[in-house]
């Protein structure tokens, strides 16, 4: 294992640093050979929390393609498959139909079973580690999705289940259904998205895992790129990269954070996972936190 620090995410020890795999088979992505090294450079250096989704694919492939990119990934790695957690996530699809790739939410209860049994195929296990559901859907009542959550927990699909986008009611929905299957939240969280501050928050007070999606602002271009000027200014005196420091900060905020960087090569994930043992001053904290 590398210095990644580990923490606990429900009944699992992993790294706080897992690797966003989506990059590796959306838009732009530099093919399946490439994914695959990513995947295992990243794993080589220690991490040991994978994120993907059924809806992470592209124009002209098939739902789950990153899910099996993962599952390829893992199964040609020679290092400790055991001490690999997999988060998945459904409720989300890509729509193709204009030309340009949006994205779509369906949680209904049948969907979310359906699509949560073609994610365990996709992955080749017997239950996935961590389900999340990916977002709510406003067509759909949100405790009629997350009793469907409960029924793949209940039949052994899925170890522990997770949800994302959500707010402080959903979580308190989510949690009077699931009870202690519940055991990650993941939103948005950096330097240019805090407005989920008081989930992160509201997370550690229930002993929840929080895990930022997009920490370092953005698969796309960030909205404010000053946001970034303070980290920058931080990363210098450590001679670091900035995103070094991002992530950091991140998982300083918190025992209970953690982070899924995406990368689209093995160089990125690398240089994001030395974040875990990047110490930042008090000093620099408040400078960070000031936003």
């Amino acid at each position: 294992m590398s210095t990644n620090a580990l923490r606990k995410l429900g009944p699992y020890t992993t790294t706080s640093i897992g690797l966003g795999c989506m990059p590796l088979s959306l838009e732009n992505n530099l093919g399946v050979e490439k994914g695959v090294e990513t995947i295992h450079a990243a794993l080589d250096a220690g991490c040991r929390h994978l994120d993907t989704a059924w809806a992470y694919y592209e124009s002209g492939k098939e739902p789950g393609a990153n899910e099996r990119l993962v599952r390829q990934a893992l199964s040609t790695w020679d290092g400790p498959r055991e001490e690999v957690i997999v988060a998945s996530k459904v409720g989300h699809f890509r729509n193709f139909t204009d030309g340009v790739p949006t994205w779509g939410q369906d949680a209904r209860p049948e969907r979310l079973i359906h699509d949560a049994h073609e994610s365990l195929e996709n992955l080749g296990v017997d239950a996935i580690d961590l389900l999340y559901m990916h977002r709510p859907d406003p067509k759909v009542d949100y405790a009629e999705s997350i009793e469907a959550m409960k029924q793949l927990a209940d039949e052994g699909v899925a170890k522990t289940i997770g949800i994302s986008n959500a707010s402080v009611e959903q979580i308190d929905i989510a949690r009077s259904i699931l009870g202690d299957k519940l055991v990650a939240v993941q939103n948005q969280y950096s330097p240019v998205y805090r407005s989920t501050r008081d989930i992160l928050d509201y997370c550690a007070k229930l002993g929840l895992a929080f895990v930022c999606w997009s920490p370092l602002g953005g698969y796309r271009r960030a909205v404010d790129e000053s946001k970034f000027e303070p980290f920058k200014q931080v990363a210098t005196k450590h001679g670091v990269s900035y995103q070094q420091v991002i992530l950091a900060w991140e998982l300083a905020q918190g025992e209970h954070v953690f982070t899924i960087p995406g990368a689209h090569r093995p160089q990125t994930i690398l240089d994001s996972l030395h974040a875990s043992v990047l110490e930042l001053s008090a000093e620099e904290m408040e400078l960070l936190n000031r936003g």
